[in-house]
């Protein structure tokens, strides 16, 4: 179960805070709901639970903060608005993703695609899916680790009837598995029809905190449903007797040949239709919509003028219920057919109105019955769940590097910088070939001394600074503390497949570079420097330093643009510092350390140790050099504080 107690968020200057003081209990096996208008701080209260927004107040999954349990995405499955997936990673391809983050077997996002139908559509790219069918990832996404608890932020937002009615069928079966569940809505009538507990916020405060059937009897405002092809005649005629009998009664037509009565009756309002001779094709007292799942008093059709309804009849209305939609996917087709068509007649199908399906109440002492689905529907809907998932996985420190892998490699962002990178350099070689006076170190790397950095590094750069987005957009993610950037397990990951990447590209610059080179102007221009080792050295600790400083500013920042502005800080601005502070006279030198490390060891460097160490002193002492390692210890110092402060808070 949910326990939320005393939900208050920050205040945002002389503003009120949006969610003040709210407390409620979500149990398990029922579906909770969070009503409230647009603004009335619904989403705000699941952020406060997730602790994905800074505030104050307490909630307990199952007795625990999410904080305190080892992995809360096996806890708690999350959605929040739309799927925060990359738009060019395919279905399955991010449910794999999630399933590295999370620690499941990778089969399992084939089997959460099974359930939700989108077995077909695996291949397709996120940025194409409907309305509908992002709603499918999105519960495929709640429903991937097999998780207790589902909170999940207006899922019913936008679908059409059919596709409403199989999410709330999923969201019962889960609930009737044992399992807690809360959603939130704007619609009373649809919380009426699919909750078992209505927990209603305004302006940020809680209303109240009611069972379904109280609700539904308390705030929901009954009215009789008129269908008729003389609408508007009878819309007149109810307004001028109310009018009349001074008497507080509001007539609304819907579109087409239907209306609303408020205030009214249905014994009245067919008494009305009688004496005037007005054609009735459906009449019914109704608590919520007529759609699927609505809850009905009654439902009298009515074939011709001559089979006018007596108000006797009328006033035993009240003795059972029916179901407006006989469309469901949980029922029997044929049975309802034919038990709609001995109830109403063939005038139904002519009339193109909804064939209704009695069942009778539950609890005579209510006006209407409980917003439960029947057994048969829930036994159905609780088949098509997703397996549980009975083996846990041990944690393993492969987990975060399978992660970035898959995370990585799913889009093709990576691969498209890479052939930008290799194409701009090639290109900018071959121009400074042409011009000359030109270093051959500088020509193999394209680096133009016009530029601050050359086109690898920066490539570098903007793929170490996209490393970092996908933990901060996907709450259930953002949930996990396992997976989230503030473990130091993550950020290795992200260091090593970014230096892989950085050390991958910077080889295949210099190798297409002097390639082309040699096509175009001969092996005067491709041949290798003498001192290639240490060039190539510095050529990789560049990029590499550059890649990490793209990682390492977006982690901080949660920033693709922070991160490459602080690539681009490194030659523009530290690298002006670092050169003013050793043109210092009071600056020391590091030259001779080998001799003098040799001095105090008293033994000899093997193999020719003291020769590597002087070469990586020198390529330290550079000012790139010295810079990268600045910028590098401030950037993983400010890295570690924001960790640290996390986990305090």
């Amino acid at each position: 179960m949910i326990q939320a107690v005393g939900l208050t968020s920050n205040p945002r200057k002389a503003l009120p805070p949006a969610v003040d003081d709210v407390s409620f209990e979500a149990r398990a096996g029922r579906v909770t709901v969070l009503l409230g208008a647009p603004g009335a701080g619904k989403t705000t209260v699941l952020r406060l639970m997730l602790e994905l927004q800074q505030g104050r107040g307490l909630t307990y999954f199952r007795g625990r903060p999410l904080h305190r349990i080892a992995h809360p995405s096996r806890e708690v499955g999350v959605l929040l608005g739309d799927v925060p997936g990359h738009p060019s990673r395919t279905v399955r391809g991010h449910l794999r993703m999630l399933c590295a983050a999370t620690g499941v077997p990778v089969r399992r996002a084939d089997e959460v695609l099974e359930v939700v139908g989108l077995v077909s559509l695996r291949d397709e790219r996120l940025g194409t899916l409907s309305r509908g069918m992002d709603r499918r990832l999105g519960l495929a996404c709640a429903l991937l680790a097999d998780p207790h608890t589902l909170v999940l932020d207006a899922p019913a937002d936008g679908l059409s009837s059919r596709e409403n009615r199989w999410l709330h069928g999923m969201l019962r079966a889960h609930a009737d598995q044992g399992g807690t569940v809360l959603t939130t809505t704007a619609d009373p009538k649809e919380a009426a029809r699919t909750a078992d507990q209505v927990v209603t916020l305004k302006e940020g405060r809680l209303v109240a905190d009611q069972a379904a059937a109280d609700f539904a009897r308390t705030r929901l405002r009954p009215r009789v449903a008129v269908r008729s092809p003389h609408a508007a005649r009878l819309a007149a005629l109810l307004t001028k007797e109310a009018r009349t009998a001074h008497c507080s009664v509001e007539v609304v037509q819907e579109d087409g040949n239907r209306l609303s009565v408020y205030g009214s009756t249905c014994a009245h309002v067919g008494e009305a239709a009688f004496r005037h001779g007005i054609l009735i094709h459906q009449l019914a007292d109704e608590t919520g919509d007529m759609g699927s799942g609505a809850v009905l008093t009654a439902a009298v059709g009515v074939v011709g003028a001559e089979a006018h309804v007596e108000a006797s009849a009328m006033a035993d209305c009240t003795e059972s219920d029916a179901d407006a939609d006989t469309d469901d996917s949980f029922d029997n087709p044929a049975e309802a057919e034919a038990e709609a068509e001995a109830e109403i007649g063939a005038e139904a199908e002519t009339e193109g109105t909804d064939t209704t399906l009695p069942t009778p109440v539950p609890s005579p002492s209510l006006p209407f019955p409980s917003p439960s689905f029947p057994s048969p529907r829930a036994a159905d809907a609780l088949s098509a769940l997703p397996p549980p998932i009975s083996v846990r996985s041990a944690p393993s420190p492969l987990r975060p590097l399978r992660y970035e892998l898959r995370r990585a490699a799913g889009i093709s962002t990576g691969f498209l910088t890479g052939a930008a990178v290799l194409v701009v350099s090639a290109l900018t070689a071959v121009l400074l070939a042409r011009v000359g006076h030109t270093p051959q170190a500088r020509l193999l790397a394209a680096w133009p001394a016009q530029l601050p950095l050359p086109p690898a590094a920066l490539g570098a750069g903007l793929l170490g600074a996209l490393a970092f987005g996908d933990e901060f957009r996907h709450p259930a993610l953002a949930a996990d503390r396992g997976t989230v950037p503030r473990r130091l397990g993550m950020l290795t990951a992200k260091l090593v497949v970014a230096a892989f990447t950085a050390l991958l590209l910077a080889f295949l610059t210099i190798g297409c570079n002097a390639e082309v080179l040699y096509l175009l102007y001969g092996r005067e221009f491709a041949k290798v420097p003498g001192d290639w080792l240490a060039l190539t050295a510095s050529w990789f600790g560049l990029v590499v330093g550059c890649a990490w400083a793209g990682v390492l500013a977006a982690g901080v920042f949660r920033s693709t643009t922070a991160g490459l502005a602080a690539v681009l800080a490194v030659p523009v601005a530290v690298v002006p510092l670092v050169q003013t502070a050793a043109g210092n006279t009071s600056v020391r030198t590091a030259a001779g350390l080998s001799v003098r490390l040799r001095e105090v060891l008293l033994v000899q460097w093997p193999f020719g140790g003291e020769r590597y160490l002087s070469a990586a002193v020198r390529l330290v002492a550079q000012p790139v050099g010295w810079a990268l390692a600045l910028s590098l210890t401030t950037l993983l110092c400010a890295y570690l504080f924001t960790t640290l402060r996390s986990r305090v808070r």
